[in-house]
């Protein structure tokens, strides 16, 4: 997608705001492209600038993150926040949700048991219900009584003497795959079943992007980059750069750089957010790390396959294994070790100088510009050979395109942190710090508090969650721009499908 010119877009809601401040976002990933959403549903005039071709083209999102099953080291705190954040999420992105649940399995070398996640599932499935009762909408992850269930072994060999559901409905045929195809002599008992669903990257941008260009209090700059910033008597001096041609009818195409006034700033630049912080005067305490998942093809499945995840401790060689399936038989893979998914020396910390975490060239090279092709087709080889120790077939699956991969920041020094929002720096300043894409709305929110306390707009008067044009996209609409961005950014086109199941 090219920068938007706002002349072209459609009527706006009523603003919210009292003398109609201009809110500047810098960052147009899922963190800044969703608060945008969210004010500009308002009525409030947003000016979105991404220095990318697109929004929402950043780490690989891949699952919900409800409840925060996937992380044993995380506190139940923690997890009841990420299950409250993912269903206001999922409320808002509905249909770049794939409607799938969530096998955890615990492999014999692990020193944990699935035994000793049922205490912590059972508080989630009775937060989940009290959720249900303050809101009958909040029921977006399944009847709460079949929030989890466990199989035993012999359950599981049963299941395996089924054949593979045309349209699974029930956890008993979803994990009829699983039943069939991974090595039970791997694995401690029981497995857990979760509602726990997939996200599509693409489909979150989809749906972003064609909501934000139906409002014309919203003005989107892609192949934009800040390249200096300053405290005005007002707000914010910003001084852009336009790394592409825009539409020859905005003024901005006459001149690749300009100077954009706001009232109010935040700061959305995810990894790069301490770069953000430079220009601001803000010094800041994070880390940022790159991950990269793989993108597989298994021609032997024609199954509709349960995400899967092998737990493991994270680092060794043993870290957990995250199957993720898409239609067509492309399935994504995590795989949490040093020669998969992390990297040596790619977490890394703020130092003395700046508020931005150095990462080393090579990541940096991968970001901005192609993989190698060699180490994307062995790291890939790798997460396959991987995921064959549970899963023996999947071996014969192939490098199905380029990996998917990013850097994410993690505020303050505890890599583990998975909850986080939004902090408040000097005049008119918000940065978000999401680690997961579940904390958007919350991040939005706070926002919305912080513009209100500066009395910079009136207290909205709509209800919690406000997206009356989102709404009113349609799923044609959504599935014809998901894969066009795929095909753009040189992915099958399956990872932007829905699961042809739902």
């Amino acid at each position: 997608m090219t920068s938007v010119c706002l002349s072209k877009l459609p009527a706006s809601p009523t603003s919210a705001s009292k003398d109609a401040p201009t809110i500047g976002i810098i960052g147009g990933g899922i963190a800044g492209a969703s608060i945008a959403l969210r004010l500009s549903e308002l009525g409030i005039k947003v000016t979105l600038i991404e220095q990318g071709p697109s929004l929402v083209n950043g780490p690989p999102i891949c699952h919900l993150h409800a409840g925060g099953n996937l992380y044993r080291e995380i506190s139940d705190q923690q997890c009841i926040t990420l299950l409250k954040q993912s269903i206001d999420v999922l409320r808002l992105y509905d249909k770049a949700v794939d409607y799938r649940p969530t096998v955890i399995a615990v492999p014999i070398h692990d020193q944990g048991t699935a035994a000793n996640l049922l205490g912590r599932l059972n508080t989630l499935q009775q937060q989940y219900q009290a959720l249900i009762a303050q809101d009958p909408q909040n029921q977006v992850l399944g009847a709460p009584e079949q929030y989890y269930q466990i199989f035993t072994r012999p359950q599981l060999e049963e299941l395996a003497q089924q054949s593979n559901p045309v349209s699974p409905k029930s956890m008993a045929q979803w994990i009829i795959p699983f039943a069939k195809q991974a090595d039970l002599n791997q694995l401690k008992f029981p497995v857990i079943m979760v509602q726990e669903y997939g996200l599509s990257v693409f489909r979150l941008a989809a749906t972003a992007s064609l909501a934000l260009e139906k409002m014309n209090n919203c003005k989107i700059l892609t192949n934009t980059k800040v390249i200096a910033i300053e405290q005005s008597q007002q707000g914010w001096q910003l001084t852009v750069n336009n790394t592409a041609p825009t539409p020859q009818d905005c003024a901005s195409s006459q001149n690749p750089q300009q100077t954009i006034a706001v009232d109010y700033l935040i700061n959305a630049c995810g990894f790069k957010t301490g770069s953000i912080d430079d220009l601001v005067g803000e010094r800041r305490q994070r880390m940022v790390e790159f991950k990269a998942a793989y993108v597989t093809h298994w021609a032997k499945t024609d199954a509709f396959w349960p995400e899967v995840i092998f737990y493991g401790e994270r680092g060794t060689p043993n870290g957990m294994a995250q199957l993720t399936p898409y239609p067509d038989g492309y399935f994504q893979i995590h795989g949490m070790t040093q020669d998969i998914t992390l990297f040596d020396q790619g977490l890394v910390a703020t130092g003395s100088d700046s508020a931005q975490p150095q990462l080393a060239s090579r990541f940096i090279n991968k970001i901005t510009q192609q993989w190698p092709i060699d180490v994307a087709r062995t790291r890939t080889e790798k997460s396959i050979r991987y995921m064959a120790n549970f899963i023996p077939e999947f071996a014969s699956a192939t490098m199905g395109s380029k990996p998917l991969f990013g850097a994410q920041q993690i505020p303050g020094i505890d890599a583990d942190l998975r909850t986080a929002d939004v902090t408040f720096g000097q005049f008119r300043y918000a940065r978000c710090e999401i680690v997961k894409a579940s904390s958007v709305l919350t991040s939005a929110d706070a926002i919305i508090n912080h513009l209100v306390g500066l009395n910079l707009i009136e207290q909205p008067s709509q209800s919690r969650h406000y997206f009356p044009n989102t709404q009113t996209l349609s799923e044609q609409q959504i599935s014809i721009r998901a894969r066009e961005l795929a095909k753009q950014r040189n992915y099958p086109e399956a990872l932007a499908k829905r699961n042809s199941a739902n």
